[in-house]
Order: structure tokens, then sequence, then C-alpha cells
């Protein structure tokens, strides 16, 4: 473990539309947001501790295929309700992926990022 403080994670993922994706992030997610940049847009996903920043770039990337961006929660089926009840498609009802010992579903962005809703099912996941 370091011994300098880390006091928060922000990842940031560029898009093209930025209203649209904040529509998604804010509306359909219900992520509270933190701060808006004007170009980019960073939602609280944990209390002062991890954020999520969505940035409206020309040059954002089409094929954001090798990106996952994973929210874990203890409440996966409450998930998958509401996002559905808001009108999105997910790629799949939560299910168990016995390699990994999840429980999850999958849905896209309006920019195409893969997200994934997932609980895990072993206790010893995060031994900090």
């Amino acid at each position: 473990m370091s011994e300098l403080p880390i006091d928060a994670l922000i990842t940031f993922v560029y898009t093209s539309d930025l209203a649209r994706s904040a529509r998604f992030y804010e509306g359909v997610l219900g992520l509270e947001l933190a701060v808006d940049q004007g170009s980019c847009r960073i939602y609280r996903v944990l209390h002062r501790q991890a954020y999520l920043g969505i940035c409206q770039r020309a040059e954002a990337p089409e094929d954001v295929s090798g990106i996952i961006i994973t929210l874990v929660t203890s409440d996966v089926d409450g998930w998958y309700e509401r996002i559905v009840a808001r009108g999105w498609e997910c790629k799949h009802p939560p299910r168990h992926n016995e390699t990994y010992k999840i429980y999850h579903f999958f849905l896209r962005d309006p920019s195409g990022y893969l997200i994934e809703i997932q609980r895990f099912d072993r206790a010893d996941w995060d031994r900090s």
C-alpha cells in the first residue's frame, strides 16, 4: 500500500455527444453530477471516493471495444429494474458467471462503452 494518500479516483472516457451521454448518466443511471466543466461532466459514483468523467471530444474514439465500466453493487436486480424501467436496453438480464464468481449484466452507454453492473459472489473479493 502506498504511504502517500489517494483521496479519490476519476476515470475519464470520451464522447462525441456530451448532451446525450449526460441524459444517460443522469437520467438512466441516476448518477449525481459532481462537477460540470463545460466540455467534461464528472459524476459521483461513490461519495467522495470514485468518479466517472465524460468529456466531449471531436476525436472521441469510435472503437471503444476494450473498455468496460464496472459498477459494483449489492443490488444488481434493483439496478436492472431501474435501467429497464427507464427504457434502456440491456444485453441480458442479471445472471451468474461461475468463472468469475459474479452476478451481473451488461448494457452500452450512448457512445458505445460497455457498462457492467455486478456483485461479487465471493466474500474475499476485497480484503482491504
